[in-house]
């Protein structure tokens, strides 16, 4: 797999993980970095065998803290460095939001500026208790465009966006669990644990099922005009042609387990 020393991709079963691995720098993310992650998310989308990926920081301090600002000098000093650094860093936010398989984002610490924007392209998101929220663009003087604030409003509502986007401010796990940006805050010591227990459940389900709500839901989000009905209906009708269809009644009528294969 191709990955570099700060990024690093596991495969554990059917569990694909990207770690964001810079933790003396809060896992700050630099152009190389956001590279190599597409390169991985790449890997994971063509290995049949992974049903599920996770994405996480390391050092267990920070999901990741944004943008690594000692490279701006390098990486964004000018309009055609800003351009190709924006073109990797939405080729990884659009590959993680359209990605076929769940994502899921798994939060410890710090998620700050294009920490949270990649958190938002994930369809879960588990946190620690003690996490930290903020995007803080407006003491930067960084502009954000449409796909990057659609993806905020159509996770947390237009209000909380601007709350947050204006402020600057930084925010704790409570907060971000009672406006919808996390699905659940677990202690510290626990969120290891549970995403593990949660993606073998989630990877042990029907995977054709799955993906076919993966691929409903972001049609749902598409403006009216662009929505492909007619690809969400065949993604239903694969589901109740599938052997899978065949083994979930069987395993429900024997009482036991289910074994999806994806066919």
């Amino acid at each position: 797999m191709d990955q570099s020393e700060k990024m690093l991709a596991r495969k554990d079963g059917r569990v694909g993980t990207m770690i964001f691995n810079n933790p003396e720098r809060h896992n700050a993310v630099s152009l190389e970095m956001w590279q190599a992650a597409a390169r991985i998310l790449e890997d994971f989308a063509a290995d049949e065998e992974i049903r599920v990926i996770v994405l996480t920081g390391a050092g267990g301090k920070s999901f990741v803290s944004g943008a690594d600002i000692s490279k701006f000098e390098d990486e964004r000093a000018t309009r055609e460095a800003v351009e190709r650094y924006n073109a990797a860093t939405e080729k990884v936010y659009s590959g993680v939001f359209a990605f076929p398989k769940p994502t899921i984002g798994m939060i410890q610490g710090y998620c700050i500026g294009g920490g949270l924007n990649l958190a938002v392209c994930c369809d879960l998101r588990f946190c620690s208790d003690g996490s930290r929220f903020g995007l803080p663009a407006a003491m930067l003087g960084l502009g954000y465009g449409y796909a990057g604030l659609k993806r905020y409003i159509d996770t947390i509502g237009p209000a909380h966006t601007k709350d947050i986007f204006f402020s600057a401010r930084q925010f704790g796990a409570p907060e971000a669990l009672a406006m919808g940006l996390v699905n659940r805050v677990l202690p510290d010591s626990e969120l290891a644990t549970f995403v593990a227990e949660y993606t073998r459940a989630l990877a042990s389900n029907a995977p054709l099922t799955v993906q076919a709500i993966k691929q409903i839901s972001l049609e749902v989000v598409k403006p009216e005009s662009e929505r492909d009905l007619k690809r969400a209906a065949e993604l239903v009708a694969r589901c109740f042609a599938s052997q899978d269809y065949v083994e979930g009644r069987r395993a429900f009528l024997e009482k036991r387990s289910p074994v999806f294969t994806g066919k």
